[in-house]
């Protein structure tokens, strides 16, 4: 893997060029060492880089707010206004989604998330997420070898997911290639076609899922989905909508739900084989280490990078002026290696006290409300991995290591890995 870009100063660095993001660490430690608000000038976001500063923005939701400028069609790009166009011929226009709301809407719709996300139910899914876990490394265990990535870390939280919003186990690539296809579309200077292609592939996915809004509202069930489609959300009136389910779908339940846990648990095997020492003492005894790790991980990592904000009012912060109406990048990856809040913040520490402290689900109101299950299905397979594997490295000359190009998220390609089992 080639050695990380890392700009020599402030006036070099920019977040918006794919080879700093397959590395964006140094450049992040730059940042919040000498402008920890950065205005990045190829894209006009402000970037804030430290943990206080980052905790602050979360709970602050009077000056900081999460509605995004592709709710209102009148401040559309002409690429926003191609998708939306195509949307209104083929699909479904996506509503705007609980990420993407302010309160009281965004408490009001989060209500009905926390019913359906539920303590009691998450926690029944413990014996069928260890089970698929298990049942996942008991398919490439013999062979000795696997693409780790393609082989667990995407069928475990994803077929999980499917389960509980009305899809087919057998369907999960083809979903995977409609979230992988919502990510491309996300991201800065596409080009008209391949607008078109990301936004169609949307509306596959829509068309996929509307039998199953439809089958649920005529046949409820016990499934997470169920619950989203046929509960009242208090002071609406009403249910969601179509609309605002196909933009939960694609945002917060199969992207929330499942990408980011695949992110962290190829990211976890990456750092076990780079980090020899903590390798061996986390598999020296799971129980005492293993939550720990899972933290860790996704601390050091940061499958979610980071996530906007848009500045209500005028706003200073560190002798920036922020003006009202500009977009802002609350960089949890940043802040989660700050070392004002971290001690040894590069380093995998198996014994971190607080160390659930970090941004990695984010904080304040829209706190992840996925992370008891994520937790679930990285301790679950890490747990697999460990009970199976007795040792294991990089498969040489097959991995480059290399990101998936994007901006918010963190996303290893492959992982090629050798090992030997258990006996």
């Amino acid at each position: 893997m080639d050695a990380p870009v890392c700009p020599r100063s402030v006036t070099e660095a920019t977040l918006a060029d794919a080879e700093v993001l397959e590395c964006p660490f140094p450049t992040y430690e730059l940042l919040r060492e000498e402008a920890p608000v950065f205005l990045d000038p190829r894209t006009g976001i402000y970037v804030i880089t430290r943990y206080e500063d980052l905790r602050m923005i979360c709970a602050d939701t009077e000056r900081f707010s999460n509605l995004r400028y592709s709710n209102d069609p009148a401040r559309h790009n002409s690429n926003q206004k191609l998708a939306h166009r195509l949307f209104l011929e083929k699909g479904w226009v996506p509503g705007a989604s609980l990420a993407a709301r302010d309160d009281p809407e965004h408490r009001q719709m989060r209500s009905i998330f926390d019913t359906a996300f539920r303590p009691k139910r998450i926690d029944a899914l413990d014996p069928e997420v260890e089970s698929l876990a298990y049942e996942l490394v008991g398919r490439f265990i013999v062979d000795g070898h696997c693409n780790f990535v393609r082989q667990f870390a995407v069928p475990l939280p994803l077929i999980i997911i499917c389960r509980q919003m009305g899809a087919k186990d057998g369907d999960f690539w083809q979903i995977k290639a409609w979230t992988d296809a919502w990510f491309r579309g996300t991201g800065f200077g596409l080009t008209e076609e391949q607008v078109i292609w990301c936004t169609e592939m949307e509306i596959q996915a829509q068309h996929y899922f509307q039998p199953i809004f439809e089958r649920l509202r005529r046949e409820p069930d016990n499934t997470l989905l169920s619950d989203l489609v046929n509960t009242e959300v208090p002071g609406w009136g009403r249910c969601l909508n179509d609309n605002e389910l196909h933009a939960e779908m694609m945002q917060d339940t199969f992207v929330g739900g499942s990408e980011t846990t695949t992110n962290a648990l190829s990211a976890g095997i990456m750092l076990l084989a780079r980090n020899r020492a903590v390798w061996s003492k986390l598999k020296s005894d799971p129980d005492k280490y293993l939550r720990t790790f899972c933290e860790e991980v996704v601390r050091l990592e940061s499958p979610v990078q980071g996530l906007s904000r848009t500045a209500k009012v005028d706003i200073e912060l560190h002798g920036v002026h922020i003006p009202k109406g500009a977009m802002i990048d609350a960089r949890f990856a940043a802040g989660n290696r700050d070392p004002r809040h971290f001690t040894r913040p590069e380093e995998i520490d198996l014994e971190r006290r607080a160390a659930a402290s970090h941004l990695g689900f984010s904080s304040g109101t829209h706190y992840c409300l996925g992370a008891p299950l994520a937790r679930r299905e990285l301790y679950w397979g890490f747990k697999a991995f460990i009970d199976h594997v007795d040792d294991f490295w990089l498969a040489e000359g097959k991995n480059n290591l290399r990101h998936f190009p994007n901006y918010a998220l963190r996303a290893l390609n492959e992982l090629h890995i050798e090992f030997t089992r258990k006996h």
